[in-house]
């Protein structure tokens, strides 16, 4: 049986498992529940009733985030030489191309986005098993790849996320800090919320957002009131 610590118990005693909260309501209780030292992130976890083996029903975009996540991104830029001055300027933490495919090959991964101009794809198609799992493999979907890398630098340094349907029908989505305002939270929150009803296929029947939970790091779920968000 696993340890349950005293504040993770107090913790759950804030929370009614009974309640569907509203959204101003979870971005200002999560902040009460979150116990550890740390400035955990917020996370929302959102349960779509698609099916994601359909090709129409896989859900995935880009969204920006009005406070950014909190989180400064790590960059890869894989480019050929002519765009690397362009990539360095705009921010990027590392730029290149073989070395860093090599690199990847090996396992290495220690970037949370990765940007490439469409000459380069070709050579990077062969590092799908290793990003594709970790949703790194840039898409044009997801305005990654590009020749105009100096603007998609700026934009997930500015707060930039994308998000994809998991093979269960979930969205996964970090969207802020446990330090940020409830306001910010729930403001990000309804961003994230936004884009993905707005990415709601046509051919998808019935119940679409059948479940809305945020939590920190480490804080009990908060289950959040999905039917506020149908119009």
């Amino acid at each position: 049986m696993a340890f349950i610590s005293k504040k993770r118990k107090v913790a759950e005693t804030k929370v009614d498992a009974n309640k569907a909260y509203s959204l101003k309501e979870a971005s200002a209780l999560v902040k009460q529940i979150t116990t550890c030292k740390f400035d955990a992130s917020v996370d929302l976890h959102i349960r779509l009733g698609v099916d994601p083996k359909k090709a129409d029903q896989a859900i995935r975009g880009t969204v920006t985030l009005p406070h950014g996540t909190g989180k400064t991104k790590k960059v890869l830029v894989l480019c050929t030489p002519d765009k690397e001055a362009e990539a360095k300027g705009a921010g990027a933490d590392y730029v290149g191309l073989e070395e860093f495919v090599t690199k990847i090959e090996g396992g290495w991964v220690d970037v949370d986005v990765i940007i490439a101009t469409p000459s380069v794809m070709p050579k990077i198609g062969k590092l799908g098993k290793v990003l594709g799992p970790r949703n790194l493999m840039p898409n044009p979907k997801t305005g990654t790849v590009t020749n105009d890398v100096a603007n998609a630098i700026n934009d997930v340094k500015g707060g930039k996320i994308a998000f994809k349907v998991d093979k269960v029908g979930i969205i996964h989505a970090s969207i802020g800090r446990v330090s940020f305002a409830p306001e910010k939270i729930a403001e990000n929150s309804q961003e994230l919320l936004n884009a993905i009803i707005k990415a709601k296929p046509s051919s998808s029947k019935g119940t679409y957002l059948k479940g809305i939970s945020m939590a920190s790091s480490m804080s009990p779920g908060i289950a959040i009131d999905a039917k506020a968000f149908v119009h």
